[in-house]
């Protein structure tokens, strides 16, 4: 019987970052969904990110089964856009549902879930609407925190518990506040970012003395982000 906590992450851009990423996640028996461009894949890149220089490699297609092996890839549209500005509507439909379909191929299995690309407003009802009547997406991550375990009646604009990158004191307080939960409801702790962040100012430590307080416990169960929430 599966615990009625749930422990689950979710990490965008598909970087070359996410392959040291699972192996603290597999360290510790933890699962998580990695959201991937399909026509992004392969770049090279970097970014500036508080002042600090960061690689943004993107994983090369033809390695995603084995980097992403025993977790979950998810779309993040096919190249990126920022979908509320897209006034088409088959656009939309296009940068959702080829991004998926080319990574349910690359994967071998079928893709369903999604996280919106881009931060800040990166949807809006309009845009939750297409995906959920256009698209085989059943469930969509935003960028905005809940600071809730609670579950949510709309999955295609589904709020993520903690962003961990900007919310570092409130990610291990709210660690602390699921372990002590005592539920016989169904509870979502849902962690989101990007695994570049580790590298602006070294934070692997800081998130792997993360995942080593929330490991073991036979209460919560840990599982990709389709698992969690389907």
């Amino acid at each position: 019987m599966t615990p009625t906590k749930i422990l689950t992450f979710s990490y965008d851009d598909g970087v070359t970052q996410d392959i040291r990423l699972i192996e603290l996640f597999n360290k510790y028996g933890m699962k998580a969904t990695f959201n991937l461009n399909s026509s992004l894949l392969g770049l090279p890149g970097h970014l500036i990110r508080e002042g600090q220089r960061v690689d943004h490699i993107k994983v090369k297609p033809e390695d995603i089964r084995h980097i992403y092996d025993g977790h979950e890839v998810a779309a993040h549209t096919k190249t990126h856009p920022i979908l509320p500005a897209l006034s088409d509507d088959t656009a939309v439909t296009c940068e959702v549902e080829e991004d998926r379909l080319r990574l349910s191929e690359l994967c071998g299995y079928e893709v369903v879930g999604m996280a919106y690309p881009c931060g800040g407003k990166n949807y809006d009802h309009r845009v939750s609407k297409i995906i959920r009547e256009h698209t085989g997406i059943r469930y969509c991550r935003t960028t905005e925190s809940s600071h809730s375990f609670a579950l949510q009646d709309d999955l295609y604009e589904f709020k993520p518990t903690v962003y961990h990158h900007e919310e570092w004191d409130k990610l291990f307080s709210l660690g602390e506040e699921f372990l002590n939960l005592k539920t016989d409801e169904k509870k979502v702790f849902y962690v989101w970012g990007h695994a570049y962040e580790f590298d602006i100012h070294n934070t692997w430590e800081r998130f792997e003395e993360f995942l080593k307080m929330m490991a073991n416990r036979h209460d919560i169960a840990y599982l990709t982000g389709k698992e969690a929430l389907l």
